[in-house]
C-alpha cells in the first residue's frame, strides 16, 4: 500500500485514534505530575543525562574495547556486526551450531530493527515474543506501532478478540464488564507466555545500555518477562546498538531516572536487570553461556556526521511520541518504519536510507513539542528541518541514499518560488495581501487546487480576511517600516 493511502487508512480508522488519544494524554499527564512532585531539578538531570550520552559518543572507539575487554573478562562472547544481515546471521549460526530450536524474546527494539524475527522464520525457525505488547501484535502479525508500547493502538476488547482468534480456549468476555476482563485477559497472557518459557531454549534481549567499565548490560523492563527470558535459557544473546555504551554505571543510572518517567510517568522501572556474564560457579540460575551482538548497521555514518550525531543519545523512551501532535492522529503504522514518531524521522532515512524513508520526514508540522520534552535534548524538530533540506538536493552531507530519492519538479519549482517570495519584503506583502483579496476563493476551492487540495481533504483552511501589516503596525513598541 503506498504511503499515502496508509495515512489515509489510520485517519479514518476512529476506534484507533481514539485509542491513541486516550494513550498518549495519559502518559503525558502521568510525565508531568511526576516531575512536579518528585522531581527537584529536571533540567540539571536533563543536562547531566545529555553530558554522558555525549561524553560515550565522543570517546566510542575507546568505550568499545574497553566493554569489549570487560565482557570478555566477565564470561562474555563478545561478537560484532556491521549490518542487519550481519547480526541475524550469527544468531542463526548459533542456533545451529547449538542445536536451538526454539527462541524467547524480550521486547527489544534492536531485534525489530534488524528484522531477526522474519530472517528466522525464512529459515524454519520461530522466535516467539513474550513482552505483552509484543505477543498481541505478533498474534496479529502487526509491526509495533510505539518502541515503548507496541500495542497501545488497541484497546481492551481489542485484545480479547486477539486472544479468542489465536490461543485456544479463550472466550469473548462480557463487553459490559470490562474491569473483570482485564484480570481474565493477564491470565490467558500468563498462562500462553509461560509454556515458552518453560520451553525456551534459547533467550534474546537487548540493552539499554551497556556499561564500558563493568563490562555488563542493564535492561530495563516492567512485566518480568525480560528476566524470565534471560534467566531461564541456557543460552542469552544480547542484540546491542554501539550508540547503548556509556562509560560507567553512574552515568547509566543518571538516564534511567530520566527513561521511565519519561516514557510512561513511573518514577522507578519495575525490573532493573544488570547482567555481568554467564551464571558463575555454584549460582543455581541464570543463563550457562552469554554472547552480546555490538552492531553499527549505520550509526558511524550518524556520529561522523556534525548535524545529525546528536540522534545518538536517543534513549529509546518515546516521549517524543507521546506529544507529537502527528503522531497521535495517524498511529506508527504510518510511518512505515520500525522506528516511528519524530525519532523515527530522523534515524530512519540513516539507518534504512533516505530513498526508503523519504516519505515520513513531511509528518512532522515542526511545533517543536518534541524537542522541548527529549529527556536527553535532542533538537528533534531542527534535525527532521534539515532531513528536508538534504532530501530536496540542497544538503552537502545527506544520509545514505539520498542520490536515489526522486524529485517533484513541481514542488522544488513552488519550493524556489516560496524561497523568493519569503526573502523579499515586497513580494511577501504583495502575496498576502493577495492571499486576503482571493482568500474566499482559497477557501471554496482549495479542494481542487495543487499543493492545497492535499491539506484541504483533512483540514478547514484558514480564510484570511484581515490586513496583517495594518495590525502590525498598531501594536505597541513596533516600528513597522
Amino acid at each position: 500500500m503506498k504511503h499515502a493511502n496508509i495515512v489515509k487508512a489510520c485517519l479514518a480508522d476512529k476506534e484507533l485514534r481514539q485509542n491513541l488519544s486516550k494513550a498518549m494524554h495519559l502518559l503525558q499527564g502521568n510525565r508531568q505530575r511526576l516531575k512536579e512532585t518528585k522531581f527537584n531539578n529536571w533540567e540539571g538531570l536533563r543536562n547531566a543525562a545529555k553530558h554522558a550520552k555525549n561524553n560515550a559518543l565522543s570517546r566510542l572507539d575507546e568505550l568499545i574495547e574497553k566493554f569489549e575487554k570487560n565482557a570478555t573478562a566477565n564470561g562474555w562472547h563478545v561478537h560484532f556486526a556491521n549490518s542487519s544481515e550481519d547480526v541475524c546471521k550469527i544468531v542463526y549460526d548459533l542456533m545451529v551450531e547449538k542445536d536451538i530450536k526454539k527462541l524467547i524474546k524480550q521486547k527489544t527494539m534492536a531485534s525489530e530493527e534488524v528484522g531477526l524475527n522474519h530472517y528466522l522464520e525464512a529459515k524454519g525457525l520461530n522466535a516467539y515474543e513474550t513482552d505483552l505488547g509484543e505477543v498481541i501484535i505478533q498474534l496479529e502479525h502487526e509491526k509495533p506501532v510505539h518502541i515503548v508500547v507496541p500495542a497501545i493502538h488497541k484497546n481492551r476488547f481489542q485484545v480479547n478478540k486477539t486472544f479468542h482468534k489465536h490461543i485456544p480456549d479463550t472466550e469473548l468476555e462480557d463487553e459490559n464488564d470490562p474491569d473483570s476482563m482485564i484480570g481474565k485477559l493477564n491470565t490467558t497472557a500468563r498462562n500462553y507466555m509461560r509454556q515458552h518459557f518453560k520451553s525456551g531454549q534459547l533467550g534474546i534481549c537487548g540493552a539499554n545500555f551497556a556499561i564500558a567499565s563493568e563490562g555488563a548490560i542493564w535492561l530495563i523492563e516492567n512485566e518480568g518477562n525480560g528476566r524470565m527470558s534471560t534467566t531461564m535459557p541456557d543460552v542469552l544473546i544480547s542484540i546491542c546498538g554501539i550508540e547503548k555504551i556509556v562509560d560507567t554505571i553512574e552515568d547509566a543510572a543518571t538516564t534511567v531516572s530520566l527513561l521511565t518517567p519519561s516514557a510512561t510517568g513511573q518514577f522507578i522501572p519495575n525490573y532493573c536487570n544488570i547482567i555481568s556474564g554467564p551464571r558463575k560457579e555454584n549460582e543455581l540460575d541464570g543463563p550457562k553461556e552469554t554472547h552480546i551482538i555490538i552492531f553499527d548497521n549505520h550509526r558511524t555514518n550518524m556520529l561522523a556526521n556534525e548535524e545529525y550525531y546528536e540522534a545518538l543519545r536517543c534513549i529509546r523512551c518515546g516521549t517524543c511520541m507521546n506529544y507529537c501532535p502527528v503522531y497521535d492522529k495517524i498511529s506508527g503504522h504510518s510511518y512505515g518504519s520500525v522506528y516511528p514518531g519524530p525519532i523515527g524521522e530522523v534515524i530512519s532515512p540513516q539507518i534504512y536510507g533516505m530513498d526508503l524513508h523519504s516519505d515520513i520526514v513531511s509528518l512532522c508540522s515542526l511545533c517543536g513539542r518534541c524537542s522541548e520534552v527529549c529527556p536527553v535534548k535532542i533538537p528533534l524538530a531542527n534535525l527532521i528541518r534539515k532531513l528536508r533540506r538534504d532530501k530536496v538536493g540542497q544538503g552537502k552531507n545527506p544520509p545514505v541514499g539520498t542520490d536515489k530519492v526522486e524529485h517533484s519538479a513541481a514542488e522544488q519549482f513552488g519550493f524556489n518560488r516560496f524561497a523568493s517570495m519569503a526573502t523579499s519584503g515586497f513580494k511577501w506583502r504583495m502575496a498576502m495581501k493577495g492571499a486576503r483579496m482571493f482568500g474566499g476563493m482559497i477557501v471554496s476551492k482549495g479542494n481542487k487546487l495543487p499543493v492545497l487540495k492535499k491539506w484541504a481533504e483533512f483540514k478547514e483552511l484558514p480564510e484570511i480576511d484581515f490586513d496583517v501589516y495594518g495590525a502590525v503596525s498598531q501594536m505597541q513598541g513596533v516600528i513597522y517600516e
